[in-house]
């Protein structure tokens, strides 16, 4: 049986997850391994929030918002930038590849967009194999 990722998706409610429904409603097909958790803003993704996917058994996760320059909150994607940047060197240092997080930024009008990512994400925790507290 070939390996199935589990990821965690956090997106931003006001682009990335509207992308998401913009995706689902033009019926684009991609995997279904992304659960979705809706945040206000990309920025308010902590670093925890990120660690604890991981701790409870993800093999990936996304975190995505609005385009920079785009930000409802103005400067909450560059928040988000920052801390994902702190949070995939902490994760080589603990010697988890950090490919296993992925920033990308998807606007609500970018449902193809946020199929490619979300397949393409897929495709590629897949390849390493399950993450490195997966409880199974």
């Amino acid at each position: 049986m070939e390996f199935e990722p589990e990821l965690v998706g956090f997106l931003c409610k006001w682009c990335s997850s509207a992308g998401a429904d913009l995706a689902g409603v033009s019926r684009r097909q991609y995997p279904s391994n992304l659960v979705p958790v809706t945040v206000n803003c990309s920025g308010r993704v902590d670093a925890s929030f990120i660690l604890k996917a991981f701790k409870d058994g993800a093999d990936g996760v996304l975190v995505s918002g609005c385009h920079p320059g785009d930000c409802h909150y103005t400067s909450g994607n560059y928040k988000a930038w920052r801390r994902v940047a702190m949070v995939k060197r902490a994760l080589e240092e603990f010697g988890v590849n950090p490919s296993r997080l992925r920033l990308e930024w998807v606007s609500a009008t970018e449902g193809d967009k946020f199929a490619s990512v979300v397949e393409e994400f897929t495709g590629e925790i897949r390849e390493l194999g399950p993450g490195p507290f997966n409880h199974d």
